[in-house]
């Protein structure tokens, strides 16, 4: 396998993974604050349609991004309307956000469908581009990738080492502590459930503006928000990991489309549902690392046991919380 080959597989790679990066990261900052946001597959779809719509009435493609993010955020506003302030069960709404965000996205943008509009292009950064794996995978391809990479850095940084990351930490672990000490929870929820929808908003225009470009019935990115709540949980809740695990599946996604190509003798359906097995698997992998039994069973095997962590670590507390009332 020659070194070209590996570098277009690497650029390949993160070129996939950005937007899953994006949506991951956007609800990890919800969910460090306590709320669940399964509306994230809806989102994806109505901020895609949303992007395309304005990219190509405006022929600005950066108008379109901006226009997903405010999609994204206003299906957010609705969760938190109706979740926070209401009182309704947050997981109810979710859902329901889900299905009607997505048929509104193919209801209104019917007339766009299977229409050329503009796309965000390509980056090039001179002396940069020229770099080994990361001129192409970063500095050489899609801004989707280097605006994914940023959202990593600056999300960790906000959350671990400022002080209102910190405060969006203590709501997410225990909100009624937090309301001790005089801090607004619901305030908090929002401005960090609205964040978080406006980046879902952005990772669905990247979707329609770049990874899979174009607007029409199947999009190309369903399922991927039900893939990024997944990723969340992969990554324990924080940032980098978060990233990783978007990497992992979208690795996992190129891999398929490279075997398809190396083994043509079986069927292409296969490798295109190989991923979310996989992906399953992982996640029991890592919830059973999370046991305390099994991983006082694992440190009985000398190089298994080396390997497993002292503490569990886990979701947020007022996550924990809201899913065991079933709210």
């Amino acid at each position: 396998m020659s070194f070209g080959y590996m570098e277009a597989l690497f650029a390949s790679v993160l070129f996939a993974a950005a937007p899953l990066i994006l949506a991951a990261l956007g609800e990890t900052v919800a969910e460090r604050a306590g709320v669940i946001n399964l509306s994230l597959d809806g989102t994806l779809l109505f901020a895609a349609m949303a992007a395309f719509t304005v990219a190509r009435i405006s022929g600005n493609a950066w108008l379109g991004l901006a226009a997903g993010a405010g999609a994204g955020a206003a299906v957010a506003a609705v969760l938190i309307l109706f979740g926070q302030t209401l009182r309704v069960s947050e997981l109810a709404v979710g859902f329901v956000l889900t299905l009607f965000c997505r048929e509104l996205a193919y209801f209104l943008g019917h007339t766009q469908a299977r229409r050329p509009g503009p796309n965000l292009g390509v980056l090039d950064i001179p002396g940069l581009a020229d770099l080994p794996f990361l001129g192409k995978g970063v500095f050489h391809q899609s801004p989707v990738v280097l605006l994914s990479l940023l959202a990593v850095a600056g999300v960790w940084f906000f959350l671990l080492r400022t002080k209102a990351g910190l405060l969006v930490r203590a709501v997410g672990e225990s909100p009624e502590a937090a309301k001790a000490r005089g801090f607004s929870v619901a305030r908090v929820r929002f401005w960090c459930c609205l964040a978080g929808g406006a980046m879902a908003g952005c990772a669905g225009g990247f979707y329609s503006l770049a990874v899979k470009p174009g607007w029409g019935h199947p999009q190309g990115c369903e399922g991927a928000g039900w893939i990024a709540l997944a990723i969340v949980i992969f990554g324990g809740w924080k940032p980098v990991r978060v990233a990783f695990g978007a990497v992992f599946f979208a690795a996992i996604q190129v891999a398929g489309i490279a075997l398809q190509d190396a083994l043509p003798g079986l069927s292409g359906t296969l490798f295109q549902i190989a991923p979310f097995p996989v992906m399953i698997l992982t996640l029991l992998v890592v919830n059973l690392r999370r046991s305390a039994a099994f991983r006082e069973a694992a440190r009985r095997v000398p190089i298994l046991g080396r390997l497993m962590p002292r503490s569990a670590g886990g979701a947020p507390g007022a996550i924990v919380g809201a899913l065991d009332r079933g709210f």
